[in-house]
Formats: C-alpha cells, structure tokens, sequence
C-alpha cells in the first residue's frame, strides 16, 4: 500500500501550487532589487500556506539569501530537511528553547541584552558561535530594542559577547504614510550609524518587506524581506514587479440535492430556495481554512460559472446554488481560489469579500488539503 496516504488522492479537496510561479517571481524579485541587495524569502505560516518545506528547494535555487520565518519550530522543520542553509527566525524564541537555536545553527532574532546572554552561553556550552539578527523598534512597538540611549547601550554590550555573531540587524516599516516611514528610516539608520561606530559591522540591515522593496526602492538597503510578493500576492501601490499567483484551491462536487422552494439548507435553514433549486454540496469547510464569513457572499466556479456558497459553512461541508449551471454533474471541479482566470476568485477577491487581507487568508489555510506541486 501507498504509505503517502495524504497525497494518494483520497480526498477531491486539494491545492495546487505553481512552483513555476514561484520561480518566477522569486527571479523577478531579485531582478528588481539588484545583486547589491540579498532576498530573504520569508515562509512563515508554513509557507503563507502553500507548504515551506516543498517550496524551498525552488526558493533556494532561484535567489534566496536566506528563509526566514516567525518560529523556532518552523525553523527546525526547515533545518532538518536542510541543514546547510540559513534560516532566520524573525520573531522572538523563549528562553528554555533557546540552545536549540545554538544546536542547530538557527539565526535568532534577539531584542534583550537577557536573551543575548542566554544564547551566548548555550553557544558556549557547544563550543560553537551563534548568529543572531538585532531587532530594533523604530516605532512598530510589536519587539525589538527600543532606538533610545538605554537601548543601544545595551545593544553595545552584546559585541562583547564571545560565542555571538551579530550577522544582522532589523527594523519593520507600519507604512502608514510616507512621512512616517522616512521617520522610522532614519531612526534605524541613526542606531546603525551609533553601533557601526563603535565596532559593530553588519552583513544584513533590512526593513522593507513585500510592500517597501517595491513601493520604497530607497529602503531596500542590503537585504530585503519578500513574504506575500514570493506568491503572487500583490500589495504595493507605487512601484511594479511582475508577479502571478501560485495557489489554486479547489474541490469537487460529491452531491446534488433538489431543494423545493421554502425548504431550508444547512444549519438553521439560514438560506431557504426562493424556487426549487439544485443544490451542490462540496467537501470544504472552514476547518480548510476557508472563511465562516463568506457565507451568502462566497461562491465557487463550476464549469466557468460562478455559482454561489448558500447557508451557514459547516467545519468540513458547504452548499452551492446550481441555478446558473443547470447541467453540473456530481465529480465536476468547482474552483475555489483561483487565479482569476475563467471566471475563478483570485485571493485578492476572497480576502475581500472576507473584509480581510491576501496573507490571512492564504495563511489560514490549513494542513488537511493535500498540496499538489506542479511545474506549469
């Protein structure tokens, strides 16, 4: 018997990734930026829900500097399946975990001289150094150091430190507005210049994610973060890079009930047909990761129709009116997220029809879906 149970076909609800795609927007990116500045792809979120250990190879080959993610324990993941490639970890580790960031030779983000000497003596303990970025809060207020006297002081003591290797240092742009974030520019460049010195060098100093390396050339500075932009999530107003979405999601009919008018569909009859209508049942649910809220404002495409998600959205199950496609067959492909071509919702769509934004609702997506990796 197949042992790769989740992706010998026993369930129609699967996505598809384009790792074509993903390619090609990791070379566009990296065209942008230029050979001056390194692209960190960041794959947090498992890979803003498109898989980060299954992409990584084609991020790897077409330009990543390095993979960044928000956990020690997606860094872990991506550390066994390759050990030899650098890995960031962006947000903040607890300080009993923090010798597996040692052990394993995980970058760090680190914002408290107390974390910095904890991993310093974990580093010790195994007789190798640890690398770690500085976080610094130009005014996000989510970590970081804080950019006054008492912060850089601190951040001073940590270049004594002998078992740390401070590769980089870090701040994040709230991009409100321009004026905003000249300010939160030159407030991390101040500390750079207040640390660089007094002996600190830096391999890496980067604030522009997806949104800034695009928008904000003049940010890019010597790395920059590309999340959202690696999948065809396009967020920047400005400025322009060719990008296409990697990510299709998508079902197939498993019933057709003949609703009489009146009668009522899914939990308390919420939805009720206006005529006797056909009515598709699709096995996804919110336990998908699709959204509870799109509920008589979602819909699916079938057959290049698109075709409206009716009553309440169960965890694994929902409905869809088939007035407009009167000739749908049980084991018809309905499309769920698509890329916006024969008539399907791309994620811009659904995230806002959701009242959300693109990296939510791709990164909600959850592991029961089997992902299917294809080189269009």
């Amino acid at each position: 018997m197949n042992t790769d149970i989740k992706n010998c076909g026993l369930r129609d609800t699967v996505i598809r990734v384009d790792l074509s795609a993903i390619a090609e927007n990791m070379e566009h990116i990296c065209q942008l930026v230029g050979k001056e500045t390194a692209v960190a792809a960041v794959v947090k979120a498992n890979g803003y829900g498109h898989g980060a250990r299954a992409i990584a190879p084609t991020l790897i080959e077409h330009g990543a500097a390095l993979l960044a993610v928000a956990t020690l324990e997606e860094a872990l993941e991506l550390k066994q399946a390759f050990p030899d490639y650098p890995v960031l970890v962006m947000g903040l580790t607890p300080d009993r975990a923090l010798p597996y960031a040692a052990e394993y030779g995980i970058i760090q983000t680190i914002d408290s001289l107390h974390q910095a000497r904890l991993l310093n003596h974990a580093a010790a303990d195994l007789r190798q150094p640890a690398r770690i970025h500085l976080k610094v809060d130009t005014g996000f207020h989510r970590i970081g150091f804080s950019d006054s006297e008492a912060g850089i002081r601190e951040m001073l003591q940590i270049k004594e430190l002998p078992y740390l290797v401070t590769d980089g240092i870090f701040s994040h742009l709230a991009l409100l507005d321009d004026a905003s974030n000249l300010e939160q520019y030159q407030r991390f460049t101040s500390v750079i210049n207040v640390l660089q010195a007094e002996g600190f060098s830096f391999r890496f100093r980067h604030i522009a994610d997806s949104i800034a390396l695009v928008d904000y050339p003049e940010y890019r500075m010597d790395m920059v973060r590309a999340g959202a932009l690696i999948y065809g999530l396009r967020g920047f107003h400005k400025g322009f890079v060719k990008v296409r979405q990697a990510l299709t999601f998508e079902t197939k009919i498993c019933h057709i009930s003949n609703v009489h008018k009146g009668e009522g569909v899914s939990y308390d009859y919420a939805w009720r047909a206006p005529e006797d209508t056909r009515v598709a049942t699709l096995p996804f649910g919110y336990a998908d990761g699709y959204p509870r809220n799109l509920r008589d404002r979602g819909f699916v495409t079938i057959r290049g129709v698109r075709c409206p998600i009716i009553g309440v959205i169960c965890m694994d199950q929902c409905m869809a009116d088939l007035s407009q496609v009167p000739d749908a067959q049980i084991g018809d492909t309905a499309i769920i997220y698509g890329n916006g071509s024969d008539n399907a919702p791309d994620i811009q769509e659904i995230s806002q029809l959701a009242q959300t934004n693109k990296n939510e609702i791709v990164s909600r997506l959850s592991s029961r879906p089997a992902r299917i990796y294809m080189n269009a």
